[in-house]
């Protein structure tokens, strides 16, 4: 990194060092980066912001192949928050070897307006030029002769590997050019290693070590928005649909399109169809029309194929369904509309996570760290060696080519296990013939949201597959006191998962004035376990439920608590279901709102989300959309942050930016409300800008759910059924179920990177109850990151920031030759 000094005596201080062999002085960058001036290597640090760097190493490069804007943003930013020079190179590989205007200076301003801009600005390129050693020789010249060692790439498998080979021959390039003249010998020293960094740009999803890549929530929103506008025809004209989305070697678009539409039928490499498959096929379909669905959907990866190696094309599929069953078939092929248009909120924020997390890397990077890439797992920012990563990956490939399906499915991950297993449970187990007389109770709580109809749609079929009975609770805790109640079939809730809002009927009255007609009712339909979908109001309900059991019996059956709020704010849980498409909502018309400002300059917009005192609408949606302030309960503010807010736009109105969006959580101050934040904004600003203000309202709460959303949702009703399940064995005792122990009442919630149960009575002491919201939050340590990147000079809290993991312990099933060279790779890299 290139660090600028200021030479001014005043600015010289003393602090303590993590160097013990560090003596002299530190002098403090216009960053407010302090930076341990003649030592080998330099210890920087802003507060709790930790990072070392070489004063050899002047720069770093952000090189982008199909990735994500939010990532070459943060990455920009934050280097520059960090006093580092940054570079672009434009057209991939191919500008780095052509080298000249194609590698050029990054400012603040340069990345300014990219959120919401598809593909990548900067370019990307296919590069012949790049696999040859000639070609990388070139690149290499370029960098070391603009002092270039730090290099962060975005792409794919096939991208990092050649940025892996080029950092591996770095130092025989370097002899080569001394050798052939173009470089001094005191420039080879100066350049004598390279850091890299990666982060995957993939919609396929295809890169092992990973829950998801830049680019790939982005490319389901571009498949589902297809899906909706065909299933409405293909109902109309009970028609089978045939869907091609892209996949050459990956299903997880294919799966995961499956899951949040409903399909009947999905085609993915990893596993293909067991012999005989045309003829479950067309039984599965004809069995859906039986049971009264007036449309089928077929989802296919492009690289599906049989077991025989054959492929399977949509075209193939749809003259087996006209021939055997005289349906009337409809294919579309998606194609290349999959790879743009606006990137999904998800997307944004991953990017810009990433691009922080990928600079953290760099700066703490030495010569014997390997190559990493920086990715997700769960919530969590994760760094994995590169190469390992590419290895599980090309195993996959391996295991596919030796008919180890189990193997390709597992070598892909967790999340994506999950998914497969969860597709086959809603579409390819068939309910049993007996019944096992368990009745299971589905009642929607608080206000309503998208994914919760997913959620229950799930828990019905998977209830049903279980032989139990299932019921319908309409209009809450209410409608569960006054037997408002109905048994509800697999048919009833066909086409749910693209629903929004609240089929059932939802209300935020609480179970507390009903305990008695509650007890009643759970006796009179003899309902043995319940599932309660909602927010803050279920959590509170089933709270209530779980007190009252000391009073009334009938309250001892097993309860779960499943978190569906645009508010995030439920306990024991890190995402709520409907959270997502409030944030994209929020996200799209701030682009809107951004676009209308930079037309007219000069303009200052001021947003008010919903949340109550949870702030995590607004916050994300900063993240997404690029606020320069976002208000909330959680973080404290006063009169003197809203001057410092206004002074800093009135900054950065002297820019070529011109033009500012605030963020305001709906209750983030009494006293500072929307209606005086405007009023202070409009009479501070005078002069140089004026202000306009939004309040988002009730639109946050509509919409048809994401992709994200019906995934999780079908996931979330999935895994909460199966738990009753177990735990009404566990309770089943002398002929009656009797649940009264604390684990027998549980919200289940994502906890980093895992669904988890937690008894509802241990969540007491997490929770804020007359906010409304858990007493920590993960998403507050992003804050900071909104803050950097709209420029403000604050710290960086990086006490959980990343550290290397291994992806080869995270897998199973390998075989034996394959396990053993990967150890030996681990304990060579771990020494």
């Amino acid at each position: 990194m290139c660090w600028r000094k200021h030479r001014t005596p005043g600015d010289l201080v003393s602090q303590t060092l993590p160097n013990p062999d560090y003596a002299g002085p530190i002098v403090r960058c216009p960053m407010g980066l302090l930076v341990a001036a003649g030592c080998n290597r330099a210890w920087a640090r802003t507060q709790s912001l930790w990072c070392h760097s070489y004063p050899e190493n002047p720069m770093f490069v952000c090189l982008c192949l199909s990735g994500m804007n939010a990532a070459v943003r943060a990455t920009v930013r934050v280097g520059l928050y960090t006093g580092a020079k940054v570079y672009f190179v434009h057209e991939g590989y191919q500008g780095l070897v052509d080298g000249g205007d194609n590698i050029k200076l990054a400012t603040w301003e340069s990345v300014s307006m990219m959120l919401q801009l598809g593909g990548t600005v900067i370019g990307s390129a296919r590069c012949m030029d790049f696999r040859a050693r000639e070609g990388r020789m070139k690149a290499a010249l370029n960098l070391v002769k603009l002092g270039i060692t730090n290099l962060c790439v975005i792409g794919g498998d096939g991208s990092l590997t050649g940025a892996n080979q080029f950092r591996t021959e770095w130092s025989t390039l370097l002899v080569d050019l001394v050798k052939a003249g173009k470089i001094s010998n005191d420039e080879a020293k100066t350049s004598s290693h390279l850091n890299i960094v990666g982060m995957v740009g993939s919609i396929d999803n295809d890169f092992c070590g990973t829950d998801m890549t830049i680019g790939t929530d982005s490319a389901l929103h571009r498949i589902i928005e297809v899906v909706d506008a065909i299933t409405t025809t293909a109902q109309s004209h009970q028609r089978t649909f045939i869907l091609e989305v892209m996949g050459r070697h990956c299903g997880y678009l294919a799966l995961v399109t499956a899951l949040a539409c409903g399909a009947d039928w999905v085609f993915i490499p990893e596993m293909p169809p067991d012999e005989g498959w045309e003829g479950h096929l067309c039984r599965r379909l004809a069995d859906q029309r039986a049971r009264g669905c007036r449309l089928n959907v077929i989802i296919v990866a492009e690289g599906a194929m049989g077991r025989d190696g054959k492929p399977i094309g949509s075209e193939d599929i749809k003259k087996l369904v006209e021939k055997n069953l005289g349906f009337d078939t409809r294919t579309t092929v998606l194609g290349h509309v999959q790879r743009g248009g606006t990137p999904s909120a998800f997307d944004r924020i991953l990017g810009s996570r990433m691009g922080v997390e990928a600079v953290m890397a760099l700066l703490e990077a030495t010569p014997e760290t390997p190559a990493c890439v920086v990715s997700l797992s769960g919530n969590q920012a994760v760094r994995l060696p590169l190469m390992e990563c590419v290895q599980v990956t090309k195993d996959v490939t391996t295991a596919m080519a030796e008919n180890r399906w189990e193997d390709a499915i597992k070598l892909r991950g967790k999340s994506f296990e999950n998914n497969w297993n969860t597709y086959k449970m809603l579409a390819h187990i068939n309910p049993p013939d007996t019944k096992s007389n368990i009745n299971v109770a589905i009642v929607n709580v608080g206000a309503p949201c998208a994914g919760m109809n997913a959620a229950v749609r799930s828990a019905v079929r998977i209830g049903i597959i279980q032989g139990h009975n299932m019921l319908a609770v309409h209009d809450g805790f209410e409608g569960l006191a006054h037997g408002n109640i109905e048994p509800i079939t697999w048919t009833g809730v066909s086409g749910w998962t693209g629903k929004g809002g609240s089929e059932l009927g939802t209300k935020r009255v609480l179970p507390s004035k009903f305990i008695e007609e509650i007890s009643l009712t759970i006796a009179k339909f003899n309902i043995h376990s319940l599932v309660i979908i909602g927010g803050f109001e279920a959590f509170m309900g089933g709270l209530e439920l779980v007190t009252a059991r000391e009073k009334y019996e009938e309250l001892c059956i097993p309860m779960v608590v499943i978190p569906a709020t645009v508010s995030n704010n439920v306990p024991g849980s890190d995402f709520s279901i409907g959270a997502d498409t409030a944030l994209n909502t929020i996200t799209s018309t701030c682009d809107r709102i951004k676009q209308s400002a930079a037309g007219t300059k000069r303009r200052v917009f001021i947003i008010e989300t919903m949340g109550g005192y949870c702030g995590y609408l607004a916050t994300m949606a900063g993240l997404a959309a690029g606020a320069d302030a976002a208000y909330i309960y959680e973080d404290k503010f006063g009169i003197r942050d809203l001057e410092m807010n206004v002074e800093h736009l009135v900054q950065k109105m002297k820019t070529d930016v011109k033009r500012g969006l605030i963020l305001r959580n709906e209750k983030c101050n009494a006293n500072y409300t929307t209606d005086f934040i405007f009023a202070l904004y409009s009479e501070e600003g005078k002069g140089v800008f004026d202000c306009r203000k939004n309040i988002l309202g009730h639109m946050q709460q509509g919409g048809t759910p994401t992709p994200f959303d019906r995934n999780f949702g079908t996931k979330m009703g999935s895994k909460a059924v199966l738990w009753l399940t177990e735990k009404l064995k566990e309770v089943y005792r002398h002929g009656r179920i009797f649940a009264n122990t604390p684990d027998s009442a549980c919200v289940l919630g994502m906890r980093k990177r895992a669904l988890t149960f937690q008894p509802l009575a241990e969540l007491n002491e997490q929770t804020d109850f007359e906010h409304r919201i858990p007493k920590t939050s993960w998403w507050l340590k992003l804050r900071p990151i909104m803050k950097i990147l709209a420029k403000y000079n604050i710290s960086l809290d990086t006490s959980e920031h990343a550290h290397m993991e291994h992806v080869i312990k995270k897998r199973v099933s390998m075989p034996a030759p394959l396990m053993k060279k990967h150890k030996e790779e681990v304990e060579e890299e771990e020494e």
